[in-house]
C-alpha cells in the first residue's frame, strides 16, 4: 500500500477540492438573487443568434475549417512520431538516415501546421471585422428606431457602451473562440483515439481525471458568468455616469460640487474594480486547478507507466516501454492543453456572452412608434393641420394633454401660448410622431399620420428648437447635413435667405469654418440661424418653432424676426414664444392651460377677449419694458 502512497494523496486532494468547490456552487445558487446573479438569456441562445451573423460568411469559416486540419492533424501526430524517434535510437542496428528521414518527415508536418494557422488567423479576423461591422450597425440603426420615450429611459452612456465595448467584446467570439472551441474538440477526440490505439490501460488513468475536469469547468463557468455580468454592468454605469457629467461639467464648476461628483465617480469606480478583482479571482483560482488536474495525471502515468518499464512488467496486462510513456507524456499534454486553454479563453467567452446578451436586449426592445403596415409616402403637401380630440400622457393617467382639438389652414401661421406645463411642445412632438396619442386623431392634409410612413412624415416637417444642436464638422455640413442632393448654392442661398450669411461671411473659413462639440464655438443667436437655414435648405411644408426665439440678444432677435417673416411664405408654421411680440401677426393663437384649449383666435380678437391671452400679453409687456430700462 506504501507505495501507492503518492497516488493516495493526489486523490485526496482532488477529491477535498472538488468538495469544496460543489459546496461553494451550491451555496451561490442558493443566494444568486443576493450575489446579483440575473439570468435572462441562456448560451445557446446567445450563441444561435450569432451565428445567424456568420452565416453569410460560411465560405470563410469553411475555409478556416480545412486550413483548421493541418493543424489538428500535427497535434495528434507529433508525440506518436516522437516515440517512433525514441524507439528507434534506442534500437540496433540504428541508422542515422531513417533518423534524417523521420525528422524531415516531422519538421515538414510542422511547417505546414504553422503555414495553415497564420492563414486561418488572417482569414478569421477579416470575417470577425465584418461581423463586428455588422452587429455595429445593426444596433446604431435599431437606437435610430427607438421613440423619444425609449431614448429619454436609457442614459447616452449605456448606449455607447453597447455599440463601442459590447461590440468589440463579442468579435473575440469570432476571431478566436468558436474556431479554437471546434479545434478542441476535435483535438480531444484525435488525441483520444491516438492514446487508445498506443495503450488503453495508460488511457484510463488519463480519464480518470476527466470527471473533475468537467465538474471544475461547470461551477466556475457559473460563477465566471456572474463577475462578467457584473463587470460589463459596472462599465456601464461608468460610461453613462461620465457621458451625463461630462456634459454638464460647467454646472458641476459653477455650484461647486465637484468634490461630490468625484465621490460619486470613486464610488463608481470602486463597483467597476471589486468586480474586475472577482473576476480575477475566479480566473487565478480555475486555471490553477485544472494545471493541477493535468499535472496529477502526467504523474500518474509516469509512476504507472516508469514502474512497470523499470520492473519489466506488464501493467494491467500491457507492457510498457520508454516510447509508450515519452508519447503518452506529450498525449497528456496534448488532451489537457486544449482544456487549459479554454479556461485561459474562458473571460473572452464570457465576456462575449455577457455583451452579447446586452446588445440583444437592446435589438430586442421593440420601437415605440412604429409604421403602420398600410403606411403611405406623401409626395407632395399642402400643410393643413388638425387635432381632433386628442388625448395624450408620457406616463399613465397623467395626462398632458385632454382633449385637444384645434384646426391649423395651409400655409397660415398658428402660434401655441400658455404657461409653462399647458402641452405647448408637446403638441409639436406629437405632430412629428416623436410619440404616439393614447386617443383621439392628428391630421395632416386630412390623412391620420399614423397611417403616413415616419420617414415621409418627417421629410415634410421642419424643426427649429431652442436648444439647437450642432454637430462636429463645419458650417456647410451642419446645413445640409450629408443630403448629398443640397449644392453650395443652395447653402449659400438658404442663408442669405435667414439672415445667416451676415455672420458667416466674417468667418474665417466661412461654410468651411469649423464647429467644434455641440456647436460651442458659436453664440446661441449664431445656432439658431444656423438651425433656420438648415430647415430652409431642406425645403420643408411645415415648419415648427419651439422657442426658438429666447435667450438670444435684441440684436439677433431682430434678425430672426425678419427671417420669420420671410419664412411664412413656405408653407404652414406652427410657434410656440412666450414673447407674444413675435407672434402677433399669427393667423391664429391657441392658448393653452392645463392640457386644455382656453382660448383661440387672433392677437385683436383674444386682447378684445381680456381672458388668459390677455394676461399674459400683459406681463409680457411689462418684462419688455423692465428689459428696455435695463
Amino acid at each position: 500500500m506504501n507505495e501507492f502512497l503518492p497516488v493516495l494523496i493526489a486523490a485526496a486532494v482532488i477529491g477535498t477540492f472538488a468538495t469544496v468547490f460543489i459546496v461553494a456552487y451550491a451555496l451561490m445558487k442558493n443566494k444568486k438573487e443576493a450575489l446579483g446573479f440575473d439570468r435572462n438569456m441562456k448560451d445557446g441562445e446567445i450563441v444561435r443568434r450569432l451565428l445567424a451573423y456568420a452565416r453569410p460568411h460560411a465560405a470563410s469559416f469553411i475555409l478556416v475549417g480545412l486550413l483548421m486540419l493541418f493543424a489538428i492533424f500535427y497535434d495528434v501526430i507529433s508525440p506518436l512520431m516522437i516515440g517512433r524517434i525514441e524507439r528507434l535510437l534506442s534500437s540496433e542496428g540504428f541508422e542515422l538516415s531513417r533518423l534524417y528521414s523521420f525528422v524531415a518527415v516531422y519538421a515538414t508536418i510542422l511547417v505546414v501546421s504553422l503555414v495553415s494557422s497564420y492563414f486561418q488567423a488572417m482569414v478569421l479576423q477579416r470575417v470577425g471585422q465584418k461581423i463586428l461591422s455588422k452587429i455595429r450597425e445593426d444596433t446604431f440603426v435599431h437606437i435610430e428606431s427607438l421613440s423619444h420615450a425609449q431614448l429619454n429611459k436609457i442614459p447616452v452612456g449605456t448606449l455607447v457602451t453597447r455599440v463601442s465595448n459590447d461590440a468589440n467584446a463579442i468579435s473575440m467570439m469570432f476571431t478566436n473562440l468558436l474556431v479554437n472551441l471546434v479545434k478542441n474538440i476535435f483535438v480531444i477526440i484525435g488525441v483520444f483515439a491516438a492514446m487508445l490505439s498506443l495503450n488503453y490501460m495508460l488511457t484510463l488513468v488519463v480519464l480518470a481525471f476527466v470527471p473533475f475536469v468537467a465538474l471544475f469547468t461547470v461551477i466556475f463557468r457559473k460563477f465566471s458568468r456572474r463577475t462578467y455580468r457584473k463587470e460589463r454592468d459596472g462599465t456601464s454605469d461608468l460610461n453613462a455616469f461620465l457621458s451625463e457629467n461630462l456634459s454638464g461639467m460647467k454646472i458641476t464648476q459653477v455650484f461647486l460640487q465637484e468634490e461630490k461628483k468625484g465621490r460619486e465617480f470613486d464610488e463608481r469606480n470602486m463597483r467597476l474594480y471589486r468586480a474586475r478583482r472577482e473576476r480575477i479571482m475566479v480566473n487565478g483560482v480555475f486555471r490553477p486547478m485544472i494545471y493541477m488536474l493535468y499535472i496529477s495525471s502526467v504523474l500518474a502515468i509516469l509512476f504507472f507507466g516508469a514502474r512497470g518499464a523499470i520492473s519489466g512488467v506488464s501493467f494491467l496486462g500491457q507492457t510498457i516501454g520508454a516510447d509508450i510513456i515519452i508519447s503518452f507524456y506529450m498525449y497528456t499534454s496534448k488532451f489537457f492543453n486544449p482544456i487549459q486553454n479554454l479556461a485561459e479563453q474562458f473571460n473572452y467567452l464570457q465576456a462575449s456572452l455577457a455583451s452579447a446578451e446586452k446588445i440583444f436586449a437592446i435589438l430586442d426592445t421593440p420601437p415605440a412608434v412604429n409604421d403602420a403596415p398600410d403606411a403611405i409616402e406623401l409626395d407632395e403637401v399642402r400643410g393643413e393641420i388638425e387635432f381632433r380630440n386628442v388625448w395624450f400622457a408620457y406616463k399613465e393617467d397623467e395626462w398632458v394633454l385632454r382633449g385637444v382639438s384645434f384646426k391649423v389652414e395651409a400655409g397660415s401661421v398658428a402660434a401655441f401660448v400658455g404657461a409653462t406645463g399647458s402641452g405647448k411642445t408637446t403638441i409639436l412632438s406629437l405632430l412629428c410622431r416623436n410619440y404616439d396619442i393614447q386617443r383621439g386623431e392628428i391630421l395632416l392634409d386630412g390623412v391620420d399620420i399614423r397611417k403616413i410612413k415616419r420617414s415621409s412624415l418627417r421629410r415634410h416637417l421642419g424643426q427649429m428648437l431652442q436648444d439647437v444642436f450642432l454637430f462636429t464638422g463645419s458650417v456647410r455640413s451642419n446645413i445640409v447635413l450629408r443630403d448629398e442632393t443640397i449644392d453650395d448654392a443652395a447653402v449659400e442661398e438658404a442663408c442669405k435667405y435667414v439672415n445667416a450669411d451676415r455672420f458667416i461671411s466674417r468667418l474665417s473659413a466661412g461654410l468651411d469654418e469649423p464647429i467644434r462639440e455641440r456647436g460651442n464655438n458659436l453664440s446661441a443667436g449664431q445656432r439658431q440661424l444656423l438651425s433656420f437655414a438648415r430647415t430652409v435648405a431642406h425645403k420643408p411644408s411645415v415648419m415648427i418653432l419651439d422657442e426658438a426665439t429666447a435667450n438670444i440678444d435684441t440684436e439677433t432677435e431682430i434678425l430672426i424676426q425678419k427671417s420669420l417673416e420671410k419664412m411664412r411664405s413656405i408653407g404652414t408654421m406652427l410657434v410656440v414664444a412666450h414673447r407674444l411680440s413675435t407672434i402677433r401677426t399669427a393667423n391664429k393663437i391657441i392658448v393653452l392651460s392645463g392640457g386644455e384649449i382656453i382660448e383661440e383666435g387672433t392677437h385683436e380678437e383674444l386682447l378684445a377677449k381680456r381672458g388668459a391671452y390677455y394676461e399674459l400679453h400683459s406681463i409680457s409687456l411689462e418684462k419688455e419694458k423692465i428689459t428696455k430700462s435695463e
